[in-house]
Parts: C-alpha cells; structure tokens; sequence
C-alpha cells in the first residue's frame, strides 16, 4: 500500500495536515485528519466533502483520482515531461501510479495542496533562464522520446496543465530576469507562467493570446496580469501572472472540471452546468455575472476550446469563501469538431442571443442584466483588429480571425 500525507501549504513553514491518501492495489481511499475537520474548510465540497471517516474513490470513469487531488496532477505538457523522466530511471510510465506520480510533484505542485514524504529529486538551480534555448528543448521533446529532458526544463515545466508547452518562472519586473519558479521564490521576483507553441499552433500564438487578454480585459473580464516575452533570437512568448500564487503565498484553487467530477476529455457539459456550479460553490451574484461574462465572450470571441478545466475557482482560507477565478487560456480556438466543448443551453456549433440568454434566465441573471453584458462584450470584440494591432499580430492573421468571429443574431 501506497501513502501519502496531504497537507494544505500556506507558504514554507505554514501548513497543516489535510488528511491521507492511500491506494491499495488501484483502490484510492483518502480520509481528512480531524485536525483539518475542525477547521471548517471545504476543499471540494461536491465530491469530497468534509466529514470523518475513510472514504473510497468509486468514480473510476472520472480517473484514478478524485478530482481535488487530481487538479495537482499535470496534463498534456507537464505529464509529457514527467513520463519522459521515469522512461529515463528505466520505469515504464503506464506502470506508474497516480499516487507515485503526486509523490514525485511533492511541494512542486499548483496551487495549496503538497504531498508528503516527497520523492527525492533534484532542487537546485535557481539561476537565470534562457526561454528561447527552453523554447527550442521543448519543440525537441515534442519530436520524439531519443531527447533528455533538460533539468532546467524539467524543474521550470513539470507541473503546469494543458497541451501546450510551457514554464513557471520567477520575473523580476524591474530588470526582466527570469529564473525557475517552481518553488519559493527570492525578494523582488514574482510567480509567472510562459506559454511556448506546440508544432499544431499558429506561429503567431503568443501575440494572439496577447491580443485576446487585451479584448478580455476590455470586455470586462478578469484575467491575470499579462505580457509578452521577447528574447533577442525573436520569439515572443505569451505570459501570466499566477493567480494560484499572491507573493510565495499559496492559493488554493479547483478547476470547474474536477469540482464536478466530469472528464475534460469527453465534452458532456453545458455552460449551464457552470453558472449552477458557480451560485452553489461562491453564493454570490456578481460570480455569477462574471461566469456568464465569461460565456458570452467565449462565444463572441470563437473560443471553443472551452473545456471544463478551463475554468476554476479560488478558496480564501481565512474566510472560507470560493470566488470564480480569473479567466484563463482565452484563444480563437476551434473546438472539438468545431463546436463548443461545452454547449450553451443546449447548443454547441452556432448559439445564439436567444441561447445565451436562456442560460441567464436559467441562473437567474435578470434579461437587463444580460442585454447589458452581451453588448459590452461584443463592443470589446469588435475592436478586435485594435487589440491585434497592439499586441503585434500581422494583419493577414487578424483579418482571418476578424471573418471567423460569429455575429450574434
């Protein structure tokens, strides 16, 4: 039997057990320690509530996991990056648990939940990074397994999710220097993730996700601090500020997805599903305004890789309170097939008004309320060749994109 102490890490030195997580032959079982029981904080409150006793996990069509510890675990990128390590210690990647595997992540993990004893692994390298040469590695860890996984890629990159390439670094703002940011990170630096491309994305991927955090914000959406990042051989790389950190602080966050128990990969939600989610888990309006926001701009902004892990919300451990977290990977996307990956009321390849508005009499967003957000995204969206300009994408992109944008009927 495999176990493992979770604990709930504020910052190094402040933290308390959360409870334990065992797997006996593929059976997960997990039970919160009475300690963090009294403490009246909710993690998942969906699917793996507060209460005493041992608890199995029998969703197996969800994953090995329930879902509050699964959100530790990386997708696409950062499990590319961690199967390529065990190929490397002679282990095979399909035999490797999911316990073993939040073993290995240890303290190295997104947001507030760390995993004890971590396995050993290397700790060191705090000096600067170079993006362009981890921008280069990464494309050749995409080509093939013959390639060695590069420390500093490894420890910058071996714990974000999604499909693309990316890093966690410590920015300097004053000076631009980047170091690795998987940890604690010294005086002046703060916590950041840099996007690389992925060989299926446009050339121009950084400035357009640039250009939609710029729409986002005008829209009315919150979305974390961003910019670019340009190295002298001319890449231009798509970065954030976390917002799952607030100096080394810790902040606890739960994707949509994973709160649900529903399987990114599969499309079986609806942007009803969300709002619902949103009024149970914040009980506040305005979260619910800002989540249908959020809607409308995916719609009118043709962002259809809108799967439920792309949305999340953040606990406030002193309070105890759930907000819906700022907007993230915002990007012209296709979607699956080329609909939504969540429909809206229904519809998945062309809603509508009368879809979006449906939904907001379904989460008792009154119909001025949702006129009102409709037409100050759409205002925003229509601006899109401005917010291309500024960002740095060429004409002949901004024009493809500016045709493929739905009008709302």
């Amino acid at each position: 039997m495999r176990r493992l102490e979770v604990r709930f890490t504020r910052e190094p030195g402040d933290s308390m057990v959360v409870g334990d997580l065992a797997d006996d032959r593929g059976r997960v079982y997990f039970e919160y320690a009475a300690g963090f029981l009294a403490t009246g904080l909710e993690l998942s409150p969906f699917r793996l509530p507060a209460e005493p006793g041992l608890t199995e996990h029998r969703d197996r069509g969800f994953g090995p996991l329930p879902g509050l510890f699964d959100d530790s675990l990386p997708d696409g990128w950062g499990l590319l990056l961690m199967d390529r390590h065990f190929r490397s210690l002679g282990l095979n990647p399909a035999g490797v648990g999911p316990l073993e595997r939040l073993a290995w992540l240890g303290t190295w993990t997104m947001g507030a939940l760390t995993y004890h004893p971590p396995d050993a692994r290397d700790d060191a390298g705090g000096g600067v990074l170079d993006l362009h040469d981890l921008a280069t590695h990464s494309q050749e860890i995409l080509d093939g397994p013959a390639v060695d996984v590069l420390p500093e890629l490894l420890r910058a990159g071996g714990s974000p999710g999604g499909a693309r390439p990316k890093v966690l670094v410590g920015l300097e703002p004053g000076t631009g220097r980047v170091i690795s940011g998987q940890d604690h990170l010294p005086e002046g630096f703060e916590h950041w993730m840099v996007k690389f491309a992925a060989k299926s994305d446009d050339p121009e991927a950084g400035p357009l996700e640039y250009a939609y955090s710029l729409m986002a914000r005008e829209a009315g959406i919150e979305v974390p601090l961003a910019r670019l990042f340009e190295t002298s051989a001319g890449d231009r790389f798509f970065g954030v500020r976390r917002f799952d950190r607030e100096g080394n602080r810790r902040r606890h966050v739960h994707t949509f997805g994973n709160l649900i128990h529903s399987n990114f990969r599969i499309p079986s939600a609806d942007y009803q599903d969300l709002l619902r989610a949103t009024r149970l888990l914040t009980r506040n309006h305005e979260d619910v305004l800002r989540a249908f926001r959020l809607t409308v701009f995916n719609v009118l902004a043709h962002n259809r890789d809108d799967h439920v892990k792309n949305f999340a919300f953040i606990l406030d451990d002193e309070r105890g309170d759930w907000a819906l977290a700022p907007a993230y990977d915002l990007m012209f996307a296709p979607g699956p097939g080329g609909e939504h990956s969540m429909t809206v009321a229904g519809e998945g390849r062309a809603p509508n008004r009368s879809h979006l508005l449906a939904l907001a009499e379904g989460a008792e967003v009154s119909r001025r309320e949702a006129e009102a957000v409709i037409e100050e995204v759409r205002a925003a969206v229509a601006r899109w060749s401005d917010h291309a300009r500024a960002a740095g994408v060429t004409a002949a992109t901004a024009g493809m994109i500016a045709r493929a944008l739905p009008r709302l009927a």
